[in-house]
């Protein structure tokens, strides 16, 4: 009898450690895919068009820093910055209207078109080097990728 209970007792522990083991290696964790702070990411595409701009070499760009929880980066033609908020577990986040300096110059309109992506945006997805932001469900507002 106490054979029978010690089998027992040994099955179900197998099975509770089991039940406990990490996911096979295949399956990407959300914290590994959603891990957007600390990098700079450089706009490719708005609104679902590829961007055009007449000063390539001012690309729009912006950072997350967690240490404050403050976003910075550059318009285009401006610096721009604020707060935001991320909930990476389940890929949520929210800009918070910031400062930008106001200096005219020739890719303003996909500078406005890129600051009002980043306050649109409540969350956002990761593939490989590629950002997407999005607004609920709708198609993709902006697109990033690693500089």
């Amino acid at each position: 009898m106490k054979k029978i209970i010690a089998y027992i007792c040994s099955v179900i522990m197998f099975a509770i450690l089991a039940s406990c083991m990490n996911k096979p290696s295949s399956a990407v964790s959300p914290e590994k895919s959603s891990d957007i702070t600390g990098k700079i990411w450089q706009l490719t595409e708005i609104y679902g068009k590829s961007i055009q701009l007449k000063n390539p070499k001012a690309v729009p760009h912006f950072m997350l820093n967690t240490s404050n929880m403050r976003y910075e980066g550059h318009g285009g033609c401006n610096g721009v910055g604020g707060t935001f908020e991320i909930k990476p577990e389940i890929m949520r986040i929210k800009f918070n209207q910031g400062m930008s300096t106001m200096i005219a110059c020739d890719d303003l309109e996909t500078e406005r078109a890129f600051v009002q992506a980043l306050l649109a945006a409540d969350n956002y997805s990761v593939n490989g080097n590629t950002l997407t932001l999005n607004k609920a469900r709708m198609a993709p507002l902006a697109k990033f990728i690693l500089k």
